[in-house]
C-alpha cells in the first residue's frame, strides 16, 4: 500500500511538471522571461562575415540630399551605377531596404528601373501588411492567423519589373525584441521571400552554391536567428560618402550591400535580442539575418511536449532521490542539475533548438522546497509523536529535552545503557482492596501512584511502567542523567516520606493504611522502545532490572533495600544498615544489601 501510495505521489509531481511546462511554453509572461535570459545566454557577438556592408542613408546623407520622400530616383541610380561601374569589382548583390511603390518622375523612375535590370544584382524591397483572420484549418477547425496578408505594398511597376523583390518586414516579439525572421511566404500561389532571404538567395547563386533555407516552424515559416552584431557591428559607410567619391566602390566588390536607413529621424530602429534596451536599424537586422542563414546560425523552438516529457521524467527523478537523501545532498544536487540544465541549453541552442531555460530549474526548486516543507512539517509531527508518548512516563524535563534534541529518534530498538532501577509497591493492597468499595479502592491506588510517580518526575527519572500497584522506574535513559544513582535513592526515599502523610490521610477516612516496600539496583541494562510498529513500550530489560525487582518483593513494609553497587555509589549522602547476602529468586547467588536509613542532600 505504501509502495502504491509512493508511486502515486510520484505520477502526481510528474504530471504537475508537465502541466507547468506546457503553461510555461505556451501562455504569458513566463515565457518571455524565459526567451529573454535565452538572449542573455545565447546572443554573443561574433562578425564573421566580412563581406557583408551596410551603406547607410544617415544624417550627413540626409542633410547633403534632404528627406528620403523628395528625393529623384537618379540618387539611387547613380548609386547603383557607381557600385557596378567598377567592372569585376562590382557587389554580389546590392539589397534595398528603402520601398520606393510610387511613381514621381516618370523619366527618372524608368532610369533607375533600367540600371537596376542591366546591373541584374539589385533586390528592391516590398511589404505586406498583415492582419489577423480567421481561417480553416487542415483538420477544418477554425483558427485565427495572424500574418494574414491584407494588402501588399510593392514597388513601382518598372521597378517591379527589372528586379527581385523581397518583403522587409521585421518581426518583433510580444516582449519588444526582435529574434525571429519569415523566410518565405506563399501569396496567391507564388512564393514571396523575404529581403534578407532574396538576399542570401541571390549572394549564393552568385558563388555558384545552392541557397539553403533552414528548417522552419508554424503557419508563417518563421524561424529564430542568432545576431552576429550589436548595433554597429557591421561596416557601415555613408551613402553620401559613396556619392561624392570619398569611399572607392571597389571595396565592395563580390560583397553583400544593404542599403537603408541610418538615421534616428528615419524611425526604423529596434530592440535587438542581442543588445536589450539598445536599438538597431532595420538594415542592420537584415544583415544579421543574412548571416545567420549564410552561417547556419538558425533554430527552432523545441517540441513541447518531447521537452515537458523529458523534464518530468528528470523532476521524477529528482523527487525521489530528495525524498531519501539529507537536504545538504539534495541542495547540492539541485545546484548540479541546475548547472547542467544550462549547459545543456547551450548544447542544444548551438545545435539550432531553443530550450527553456529556467523550466527545469524552477520546477526542480518548486520540488526542492516542497520537500523542505514536508521535511519540516514531518520533523513538528515526528517530535510531537515523540513528546505525546514519553510525556506520559518521562519528567517534563526530559520530555523538554527530548522535543529539541534533533538527532532523537523513536524507533523499535534498545541500547546497553548503565542504569539505576526502582521498583516500589504498596504493601498490603490486595487485603485492603477486598474490604472496600471499588471506587475506594482506586481512589488509594491513584493517590499512591501519584506520589511514585512526583517523586520519580521530581528527581528527574522516567516513568517505565505501572504493574498493578507496583511502579518502575529508571534514571539515566534515555538521556544521560547527571548523580543517576543518588536520585534513584532520592527518589525511594521522597516515596517512603510522602507514604506516611497519605497512610495518616486513609486511616481517618477507611480505618485502613499500606505503605511502600522500595528496591533499587544499578548496572547495564538494555534500554529502548520494545514492541512492534502500532504498540511500542519504552523499558529496560535485563538482569540489572530483575534484581531490583527481587529486592522490591524482599523488602518489608517501609523499608529500602538497596544493592552493594548502589550503596557504595552513594555511601557517603546516606546512612544504611547493612542487612547481608540475602538469595533472591532466580539469582544463583546471594546478594548483599542494605536499608536505607537516611539520605542527605549533601555530597
Amino acid at each position: 500500500m505504501m509502495k502504491y501510495f509512493y508511486k502515486m505521489k510520484t505520477a502526481a509531481v510528474t504530471a504537475a511538471v508537465i502541466l507547468v511546462s506546457f503553461a510555461f511554453l505556451y501562455f504569458g509572461a513566463a515565457g518571455l522571461s524565459d526567451i529573454g535570459i535565452s538572449d542573455r545566454l545565447n546572443q554573443r557577438e561574433s562578425v564573421t562575415n566580412k563581406k557583408i556592408y551596410i551603406i547607410g542613408i544617415d544624417d550627413k546623407t540626409l542633410e547633403q540630399y534632404g528627406p528620403v520622400n523628395t528625393w529623384s530616383r537618379e540618387i539611387p541610380a547613380k548609386l547603383v551605377s557607381l557600385l557596378n561601374g567598377a567592372g569585376s569589382g562590382r557587389p554580389a548583390v546590392i539589397g534595398f531596404d528603402v520601398i520606393y511603390s510610387e511613381e514621381a518622375d516618370r523619366e527618372a523612375d524608368d532610369a533607375f528601373a533600367d540600371v537596376c535590370g542591366k546591373a541584374g544584382n539589385v533586390v528592391a524591397a516590398m511589404s505586406f501588411s498583415f492582419k489577423e483572420q480567421p481561417e480553416q484549418g487542415a483538420d477544418g477547425r477554425t483558427v485565427y492567423n495572424p500574418y494574414h496578408v491584407d494588402y501588399v505594398i510593392e514597388p513601382y511597376e518598372s521597378l517591379k519589373n527589372e528586379v527581385m523583390c523581397g518583403f522587409a518586414n521585421t518581426f518583433v516579439d510580444t516582449d519588444g525584441y526582435v529574434r525571429q525572421a519569415m523566410a518565405y511566404l506563399d501569396y496567391e500561389g507564388v512564393r514571396a521571400y523575404s529581403l534578407s532571404s532574396q538576399v542570401y538567395k541571390m549572394y549564393q547563386e552568385s558563388r555558384g552554391e545552392e541557397a539553403v533555407f533552414p528548417a522552419v516552424y508554424g503557419r508563417n515559416n518563421r524561424f529564430y536567428f542568432t545576431y552576429s552584431g550589436k548595433p554597429g557591428g557591421y561596416s557601415v559607410v555613408s551613402m553620401a560618402d559613396v556619392l561624392d567619391g570619398t569611399v572607392n566602390p571597389a571595396i565592395f566588390q563580390d560583397a553583400v550591400v544593404l542599403v537603408g536607413a541610418y538615421a534616428v529621424g528615419m524611425q526604423d530602429s529596434y530592440m535587438p535580442a542581442i543588445a536589450h534596451n539598445s536599438q538597431m536599424y532595420g538594415v542592420e537586422i537584415h544583415a544579421n539575418i543574412i548571416e545567420a542563414l549564410l552561417e547556419g546560425k538558425t533554430q527552432l523552438p523545441a517540441q513541447p511536449f518531447v521537452y515537458a516529457l523529458a523534464a518530468a521524467l528528470l523532476c521524477g527523478i529528482f523527487y525521489v532521490f530528495s525524498e531519501k537523501m539529507r537536504m545538504l545532498y539534495s541542495t547540492v544536487l539541485l545546484l548540479a542539475l541546475t548547472v547542467l540544465d544550462v549547459v545543456f541549453v547551450k548544447g542544444m541552442y548551438a545545435k539550432g533548438w531553443i530550450v527553456p531555460v529556467i523550466l527545469l530549474p524552477v520546477c526542480l526548486l518548486a520540488i526542492y522546497l516542497v520537500q523542505m516543507v514536508r521535511r519540516y512539517m514531518a520533523e513538528i509531527v515526528r517530535r510531537r509523536r515523540v513528546v505525546n508518548v514519553f510525556k506520559q512516563y518521562v519528567a517534563p524535563q526530559v520530555v523538554d529535552k527530548i522535543s529539541k534534541d534533533r538527532d532523537f529518534e523513536l524507533v523499535i530498538g534498545g541500547e546497553n545503557r548503565h542504569i539505576a532501577v526502582l521498583f516500589v509497591d504498596i504493601r498490603g493492597f490486595t487485603t485492603m482492596s477486598e474490604s472496600l468499595k471499588p471506587e475506594e479502592v482506586v481512589e488509594i491506588l491513584n493517590e499512591y501512584l501519584g506520589l511514585t510517580t512526583q517523586a520519580i518526575f521530581d528527581n528527574g527519572g522516567t516513568l517505565d511502567k505501572f504493574v498493578g500497584d507496583a511502579t518502575m522506574a529508571v534514571f539515566n535513559a534515555p538521556f544521560d542523567l547527571d548523580d543517576y544513582i543518588f536520585r534513584a535513592v532520592a527518589t525511594a526515599w521522597d516515596m517512603q516520606a510522602g507514604a506516611g502523610k497519605i497512610a495518616e490521610k486513609f486511616r481517618k477516612r477507611y480505618g485502613k493504611s499500606v505503605s511502600f516496600g522500595i528496591g533499587v539496583n544499578c548496572g547495564d541494562a538494555v534500554v529502548g522502545n520494545i514492541g512492534c510498529d502500532f504498540r511500542m513500550d519504552y523499558t529496560a530489560i535485563g538482569d540489572t532490572v530483575n534484581t531490583a525487582a527481587r529486592l522490591e518483593s524482599n523488602a518489608r513494609p517501609g523499608q529500602i533495600l538497596v544493592s552493594r553497587d548502589v550503596y557504595e555509589a552513594v555511601k557517603d549522602r546516606v546512612t544504611a544498615t547493612p542487612i547481608g547476602e540475602i538469595p533472591l529468586k532466580g539469582k544463583s547467588k546471594g546478594v548483599f544489601v542494605y536499608q536505607i536509613d537516611n539520605v542527605t542532600e549533601e555530597e
